[in-house]
């Protein structure tokens, strides 16, 4: 064997070695992710493409591989939402507030957050349908469990939706107490413009 033909060798065996390590890495970060994850993100898609019979079956796929699977009920809750299923969407946050309360631990930072954004999505709603007093209650709860994630929206969404005063959690729950403090008669409950691009928040 030549030293070129060696030389060769050597370097087609490192490329070969270089190739299996990323794609054993690879093939590792795929299918380490937590069950019910990856359709779960696929149901995301579909929610934000509007294909709302697509998004509940990758969710329902989410939920048969991990039940109560958190990002998978807050997706059929945004689905609900959505589709103005408005009794469908409290009964699916309910249900992910109370499973919530019952499993969360201290140091689970992501399951607080997703309860958080529970309660104030859970208060769009109530919003929507004009129930404000529940839904002052429920921004107050969200900002109660984890201020943070309901926080308003960044200098980034402002540009990428040209909203440049956006509505947020804290704003909307000093809003109506302020408003359900008046005598009923002198209530202004719901400005469209601004109540139209409330953000919900996604798992």
């Amino acid at each position: 064997m030549t030293a070129g033909v060696l030389r060769r060798f050597i370097l087609l065996m490192i490329a070969l070695i270089v190739i299996t390590v990323m794609g054993t890495q690879a093939y590792e970060s795929f299918t380490a992710r937590a069950p019910g994850d990856m359709e779960t993100e696929l149901g995301v898609q579909r929610l934000e493409d509007g294909k709302h019979d697509e998004a509940l079956d990758y969710f329902a796929q989410a939920l048969k591989t991990q039940p109560d699977h958190r990002g998978a009920l807050m997706g059929r809750a945004l689905v609900f939402i959505q589709a103005e299923r408005y009794d469908d969407a409290i009964a699916e946050l309910t249900y992910l507030i109370d499973f919530s309360n019952r499993t969360l631990t201290a140091d689970d930072t992501t399951g607080r957050g997703v309860m958080a954004a529970a309660f104030a999505n859970r208060g769009i709603v109530h919003d929507r349908m004009g129930h404000y007093k529940n839904a002052f209650d429920d921004y107050i709860a969200a900002l109660r469990t984890d201020e943070g994630a309901v926080e308003e929206p960044g200098m980034i969404h402002q540009v990428l939706y040209g909203i440049p005063d956006p509505s947020s959690v804290l704003k909307r729950a000093a809003y109506l107490q302020k408003q359900l403090k008046l005598p009923p008669g002198q209530r202004l409950m719901r400005v469209p413009e601004i109540d139209e691009i409330q953000r919900m928040r996604k798992p």
